[in-house]
C-alpha cells in the first residue's frame, strides 16, 4: 500500500534528481567557456538575432530571448500543469498536508526578500532585484536529495518537491505583477479574449491539445507585445488544459505533463543554465560578493531562506496548524530548509527580469546565485548526512 502511494514521487523524484545532474553540469561548462577562449563567441552567440518567418511578419529575438522567453514559456507550462495537478489530485489537495509547505514557501519567499531590501533599501535600482533571492530550484534541491538516496525519508522528499512547486508559483506572481512593462491596453484585450476561447475549449470538454495550442501561440506573442512577460501566457494556457480526476488516462494535463517531463528536464532546463550561468571571473575577488546585488541575494539564498522555511514550519507544528512530515526529525527538516536556498534557474530567471534595464548588474547577479546555491548545497547535504538515519 505505502509502495503504491509513494510510487508516484518516486518517479518523479527520479527525474528531478537526474535534471539537477543535467543543469549543473550545464551551468559548470557555461562558466567555463566564459572565462575560457571561446568566450567572446559565447557571449556573441546569445546575442545573435534569429528570425522566425520574414523581416515583415515574423519574430526577431537574439538567442538568449529565444530561450529565456519562448523556450522558458513551454517550462512555465508545464511548471503550471504540475502546480494544478497538485493542487486538483496531489499533495497540495488535501488541506492539511498543504498547509506545511504553504507556510514554509511563504517564509521562503518573504524572509529572503527582506534580507536583499535590508542591504539595497538606499538604492532604487539595486532595491529591484528584491525577489532574485526568494525562489527554491526544484532540480538542483532534489538532486542533492537524491545523493542521500534512502537516508532521507520519502516525507522529507514530498515536502521540499511541495514547496518548491509553491515557490514556482509565487515567482509567477511576482513576475506577473511586478516585473511587466509598459502595459498595452490593445494586446491585453487580446489576450483576455485568447483566454476565454480556451476556457471555452475546457467547457466543451475539448481533449485534443492541437486547438489549445493554436489559441496558445496566439496568445503567446499578444503577451509578449502587451508589456507582460511572456513566459505568464505559458501559466495561462496550462490553467485551461483539462484534467479528468476520475479517469487519469484520459486527462489530457497528465499526457502532455509526460511527454513534456523529459523535454523541459534534459532539453530546456540546461539551455537555459548554460545560456544564463555564464559569467567572466576575471578580476573577482572576495570584495566582490561585498557589493549590495551579490551580497543581498546570498544572504537571502542562504540565510534568508533557510529562517523563514525553518521558523515559520516549526511554528506551524507547534501551534498544531499543520503535520510534521512522518519519520522525519528536526534537525534533518532544518537540513532540508538549507537545501531551499539552492535558488539556480528561477533566481536566474527573475534576475534577468529585475535588471533587463540595467544588465550592468548581471554579472552580480549570477555571482551571488551562484555562491548563496552553492553554501546552501554545501551545507544543507553535510549536515542532512550527519542527521539522517543510515
Amino acid at each position: 500500500m505505502i509502495q503504491q502511494i509513494t510510487k508516484p514521487f518516486r518517479e518523479f523524484f527520479k527525474l528531478e534528481a537526474s535534471s539537477g545532474i543535467m543543469l549543473l553540469i550545464a551551468a559548470i561548462l557555461a562558466l567555463i567557456i566564459s572565462n575560457g577562449s571561446y568566450s567572446n563567441e559565447y557571449f556573441s552567440i546569445l546575442q545573435k538575432y534569429v528570425t522566425l518567418g520574414t523581416d515583415s511578419f515574423g519574430l526577431k529575438l537574439s538567442v538568449l530571448h529565444w530561450i529565456n522567453d519562448v523556450l522558458m514559456a513551454i517550462f512555465f507550462f508545464f511548471v503550471s500543469l504540475e502546480i494544478k495537478r497538485e493542487f486538483l489530485q496531489g499533495e497540495l489537495s488535501n488541506p492539511k498536508q498543504a498547509l506545511l509547505p504553504i507556510i514554509g514557501a511563504v517564509g521562503g519567499m518573504v524572509v529572503p526578500a527582506l534580507f536583499y531590501i535590508f542591504i539595497n533599501y538606499s538604492d532604487n535600482t539595486t532595491l529591484n532585484g528584491w525577489a532574485i533571492p526568494s525562489a527554491t530550484d526544484i532540480a538542483f534541491s532534489l538532486g542533492v536529495l537524491s545523493l542521500l538516496g534512502k537516508r532521507v525519508p520519502i516525507s522529507l522528499k514530498v515536502f521540499l518537491t511541495a514547496l518548491a512547486i509553491i515557490d514556482d508559483l509565487g515567482a509567477i506572481v511576482i513576475i506577473a505583477f511586478f516585473y511587466s512593462g509598459n502595459i498595452q491596453s490593445t494586446y491585453l484585450i487580446l489576450m483576455l479574449l485568447s483566454v476565454i476561447v480556451l476556457i471555452g475549449l475546457n467547457k466543451f470538454k475539448i481533449n485534443n491539445f492541437l486547438p489549445y495550442l493554436i489559441v496558445g501561440i496566439f496568445l503567446w506573442d499578444f503577451t509578449h507585445q502587451s508589456g507582460i512577460h511572456a513566459t505568464i501566457a505559458g501559466v495561462l494556457l496550462a490553467l485551461t488544459i483539462p484534467h479528468d480526476i476520475k479517469n487519469n488516462k484520459n486527462s489530457l494535463l497528465l499526457k502532455l505533463e509526460h511527454t513534456l517531463s523529459p523535454y523541459v528536464a534534459f532539453g530546456i532546463m540546461p539551455l537555459f543554465a548554460f545560456a544564463n550561468a555564464g559569467v567572466s571571473l576575471q578580476g573577482l575577488t572576495f570584495a566582490t560578493l561585498l557589493n549590495p546585488v551579490p551580497l543581498g541575494i546570498v544572504l537571502g539564498l542562504f540565510f534568508g531562506k533557510q529562517i523563514g522555511v525553518f521558523v515559520l514550519s516549526y511554528l506551524s507544528v507547534k501551534l498544531k496548524f499543520a503535520d510534521k512530515p512522518t519519520d522525519s526529525t528536526w534537525p534533518a527538516f532544518y537540513a532540508v530548509s538549507i537545501l531551499t536556498g539552492i535558488g539556480f534557474t528561477m533566481s536566474l530567471f527573475v534576475g534577468n527580469l529585475a535588471f533587463a534595464n540595467n544588465m550592468e548588474y548581471m554579472d552580480g547577479v549570477k555571482i551571488g546565485v551562484l555562491a548563496g546555491s552553492l553554501l546552501s548545497t554545501l551545507f544543507g547535504y553535510f549536515l542532512l548526512l550527519f542527521f539522517s538515519k543510515k
